[in-house]
């Protein structure tokens, strides 16, 4: 048996690895994805002030401490009974779509880009954001920049820091705008609409009107019938912020919709031995092993999936890209895994619109910005949607508010599971009997995850009482001669 390691892959959030392993007819038989980190949060937070959990599981992450942020305090909401003012659940759904153009445009251009852009089988010294930069000019390179800069400002301004805000309180938030502020967040969400635009006028050109990308963007060698879930409002238009989470079968009808509180009836956890992630999966489907279909309890949680689980945008240019994105790729559902970098930009488009409603709406400069808690904490969830896919905190305390234990589905860990079946699927496609393996063939494979934007720095947990840690010693046959374990 052969093995083929990519170690360590790249663009991504956290480190992974890569093995596949082939059989003596050159086939490949398994692949596995690695993620050697091990974090823990859910353990030491036990102990802790519910209040510092905003600020302690941030630090989870470097790249989306503000989806973290956000989720624990719509979580302490929860958890402290109380109801933020509406002008408090408007700035911080604003501070989050200014989050989410940062975010996304960060992933499209630096970590999914350079495939696209300079070719999957470019050299792998060109594949990256100077060699986009050099290819597409300086001037959009420069509207890149300002616009991640001009956000991050809006996420300083009101975060109180540009990395690890002090913004999200039980019941509100810490800081409200002046008018002078609000001003200036609306001219950032005017630029931010126009480069959304230019965006999806850049994956037109390059992507949509090359037929070598659009073949390989269809090509069963990434596709996957799952599930799909992302958080919806009343309309069942896709919700950043707030709302329930709606789950849709692989034929696009609803499976089920489901409140924060409620997620437990609805999601459970497997857990393999070869790595720390854990795979969340439909209870009441069940774990069915790495396979699609109507059958299995796979669900995919990315922003193709919240297309896919919504009825549409709630904001007017996003519903027109949303409803060209069906039209060209043939209706509802869209199983094409490659597809989720156009739906990327559907949604940079949706929270830059969203950003600039919010800057001219009448509460936004309100200073009742918050509601001072009063009742005894006892238990709570927030849910948010990170880049990712869907994030949930859920706490419970004990009477004075310490936490008794902490429970974390982050946004990657939901497509654990997909990702593995993706680079399975895309590895027995591209690898055959014969056939020389190059450092573009593997890219090749990398692309296969690269569209989950996973970020395993957010995503790695271990089990309660000791960290799981295996060795497993094979001979040349391929055949398990030891395993030691702790």
């Amino acid at each position: 048996m052969k093995k083929i390691t990519i170690d360590p892959i790249t663009r991504l959030e956290g480190h992974g690895k890569i093995e596949i392993f082939l059989n003596d007819a050159g086939e490949v038989e398994n692949t596995y994805f690695q993620v050697p980190e091990l974090r823990g949060f859910e353990k030491f937070s036990e102990g802790r002030l519910a209040e510092d959990m905003p600020q302690i599981t941030q630090r989870i992450c470097g790249v989306c401490p503000e989806a973290h942020h956000m989720a624990s305090a719509k979580c302490l909401d929860d958890l402290f009974h109380v109801d933020p003012p509406s002008p408090a659940k408007k700035l911080r759904e604003l501070f989050y779509s200014s989050f989410y153009v940062t975010d996304h445009t960060t992933h499209f251009y630096i970590l999914a880009g350079p495939d696209f852009v300079m070719g999957p089988e470019a050299p792998v010294a060109e594949r990256n954001i100077l060699g986009v930069i050099a290819k597409v000019g300086l001037e959009l390179g420069g509207a890149v920049i300002n616009t991640r800069m001009k956000n991050h400002h809006i996420i300083h301004m009101l975060g109180g820091r540009a990395v690890h805000p002090v913004f999200g309180l039980p019941g509100g938030v810490s800081k409200g705008l002046n008018e002078e502020e609000r001003k200036e967040v609306e001219q950032i969400a005017k630029d931010s609409v126009e480069f959304a635009k230019l965006s999806l006028k850049v994956f037109d050109d390059i992507v949509l009107k090359n037929k070598e990308y659009l073949d390989m963007v269809l090509s069963d060698a990434y596709t996957h019938r799952t599930y799909y879930m992302g958080l919806v409002d009343e309309k069942n238009r896709v919700n950043f912020y707030d709302g329930k989470v709606r789950v849709v079968d692989p034929d696009g009808k609803e499976f089920v919709k489901y409140a924060p509180r409620e997620y437990l009836d609805h999601i459970a956890e497997h857990v393999e031995p070869w790595t720390y992630v854990k795979m969340p999966y439909l209870k009441k489907i069940g774990w069915k092993g790495f396979v699609d279909g109507k059958d299995s309890g796979v669900f995919r949680s990315t922003p193709l999936s919240r297309l896919n689980a919504a009825n549409g945008m709630a904001t007017p240019l996003a519903q027109a890209e949303y409803e060209r994105f069906y039209s060209t790729l043939g209706g509802k559902p869209v199983h094409q895994t490659l597809a989720t970098h156009w739906a990327r930009l559907v949604e940079l488009l949706y929270a830059a619109e969203r950003l600039l409603e919010l800057s001219k709406d009448p509460e936004i400069t309100s200073p009742n910005i918050r509601t001072i808690p009063t009742a005894t904490p006892d238990e709570g969830v927030g849910i948010v949607e990170a880049p990712r896919g869907t994030l949930t905190h859920h706490y419970i305390t004990d009477e004075k508010g310490i936490i008794k234990k902490a429970n974390l589905i982050v946004a990657t860990v939901n497509n654990a599971a997909p990702i593995n079946m993706s680079i399975k699927k895309a590895a027995m496609a591209l690898i055959k009997p014969g056939k020389k393996i190059t450092e573009g063939l593997l890219n090749r494979i990398e692309m296969a995850w690269r569209p989950y934007d996973p970020c395993w720095g957010c995503a790695t947990h271990t089990f309660p009482g000791q960290t799981p840690m295996e060795v497993t010693i094979y001979n040349s046959q391929g055949e398990v001669v030891e395993r030691l374990s702790r």
